[in-house]
Parts: C-alpha cells; structure tokens; sequence
C-alpha cells in the first residue's frame, strides 16, 4: 500500500507507511485537466493521458475544455480515453492588471471544475504536466483540506513580488531572514496550482463565483485567487507530486530525483 501524506507539527511533511482510513470508489474519483484553444496544448494533454495510462492508474482523466477546442482535437482526446466536458469560459473582473503571463486570463475558467459533483474527489493537473509514476494514493488523503505542493518564488515572474526582491523563497526559508518590522507578516504558504487534489462542490463553486466578483486580479491569476480562497485548509504535500523544473537549479537540495513522480514543464527555459 502507498503511503499516507501526513503533515507534522512544523508544517514541513512526512510520508508515513500508515493504514489508509479509506479507499475511495473507483468511480467517484478521477483526475481532471484543463484545455483551451486550437493549439499544440492538446498535445500535452495527450501526453498526460498516456502518462497516467503507463503509470497503471485506476482512474479516468476529464478534460474540461472551453468552447473554442475544434472538434478533431475533441476527437483525439476521445480516443485516448479521455473523459472531455464542455466548460464556459469564466472571466476576472476588469482591471489593469498586467498579469505574470498574457495567457494567465483563461485560466480562472478552471474554476469551472469545482461543478464537477459526479465524483467526490479530484487531482487537477495542468495539460504542461507529466505522470511518471502512479499516484493513485492521493485520493486516499483526508477530507477537508485542500493539497498541493509549495511553490518556488525564485524565477523572474515573481519579480514584482516583495519576496523576489529581497530573495526569500519559502523552499528555503532559513536563507534570508523577513524583515517583518519593515515588511510586514511573513507570506502565508502559497502553492502551484497546476497541481491540486480537491474537492469537487457546488457550495464551494458558488462561493468562488461570488468572490471572485469582489476580488481584483493579480498577476498570478487563478493560482493567486484559489491561495488566498483556500488559505485556512491548504495543506502542503512533497514536491515529487508537482516538480517544477525550476527547483532542479534554483533548489537541487531540496529534490530528490528518485522520488519523483510528477514533472511539471513550466520553467519559461523549459520551452
């Protein structure tokens, strides 16, 4: 049996060789991805459909896509067994937002798969994601709580951030002390959501529409609206479950390549 994801008194993880409490039914869980448009992003969906399929999981993948993917790319992911649903686009309020990447915009239409009720719970994973082992087990974690891995502040889209100007990143905090007399309470943790095990609820969704009406967009979009939303349940899982490359250079000893399981190409170098 995979082990459990337990956190511990310091905040930091242990994997615990534990008796999960629960086995999810096969059919109320499923991984589930985004995609939009007519370009190469299907491709990489493609690819972590194959990727889950090589890594022996149990567990069907739903590709919820806006109305602007063509029908043979709709086709394409039919007949690698995806699961494909039809989301409407969902738009941030109107500022002047000059957000960390143009196509950051699109993205707050993830927020769609929280409608997603048939199945109890999900792992979300980004379309620039691969599976290189299962992680099934994920689905056994706790209810209640919101998972995902915590994020590196150290590439140059963070650099309009207080913590990139000063060099703290919570992947090594001890490296640079947070000068709270003059910067104010140290960052709460902040995670990346293009990975996350969640919670598929209606109340939750009404509860995301309602306050994103009220909350002016940031330069991380999405990934900024759902920490700030799911501050008081995020619970910080290893990074094998969402490696970004940028951890390979930026923190090397904080990666242990062996455990490995999920490889997220989304440095800018990665191409």
């Amino acid at each position: 049996m995979a082990p459990e994801i337990t956190p511990i008194a310091n905040g930091t993880l242990t994997a615990a060789a534990t008796t999960l409490a629960k086995q999810p039914s096969i059919s109320k869980c499923a991984y589930v991805t985004f995609l939009a448009g007519n370009g190469d992003y299907v491709k990489g969906v493609v690819g972590l459909a194959k990727g889950l399929r090589k890594a022996k999981s149990k567990y069907p993948l739903v590709v919820a896509i806006l109305p602007d993917v063509p029908k043979d790319h709709r086709r394409i992911l039919v007949s690698q067994g995806c699961i494909v649903r039809e989301i409407e686009p969902v738009s941030p309020p109107d500022n002047q937002t000059e957000f960390a990447m143009a196509y950051y915009v699109i993205n707050y239409s993830k927020l769609r798969i929280w409608k997603f009720v048939e199945y109890s719970k999900m792992i979300y994973l980004d379309g620039d994601i691969q599976v290189f082992d299962n992680i099934d087990h994920l689905f056994d974690l706790p209810d209640g709580h919101f998972y995902a891995v915590m994020d590196c502040f150290c590439e140059k889209t963070w650099a309009r951030t207080p913590q990139y100007k000063v060099g703290y990143c919570q992947q090594r905090p001890d490296k640079v002390n947070w000068a709270v007399d003059e910067m104010g309470p140290k960052p709460a943790l902040y995670f990346n959501a293009g990975m996350f095990v969640y919670e598929p609820s209606l109340a939750i969704y009404d509860e995301l529409m309602k306050k994103l009406k009220i909350t002016p967009p940031t330069p991380f979009a999405e990934q900024d609206f759902l920490n700030m939303f799911f501050r008081d349940v995020y619970r910080p899982i290893p990074n094998a479950y969402n490696l970004v490359l940028a951890m390979l250079w930026r923190h090397p000893e904080n990666v242990q390549l062996e455990k490995v399981k999920v490889v997220h190409y989304c440095a800018a170098v990665s191409g």
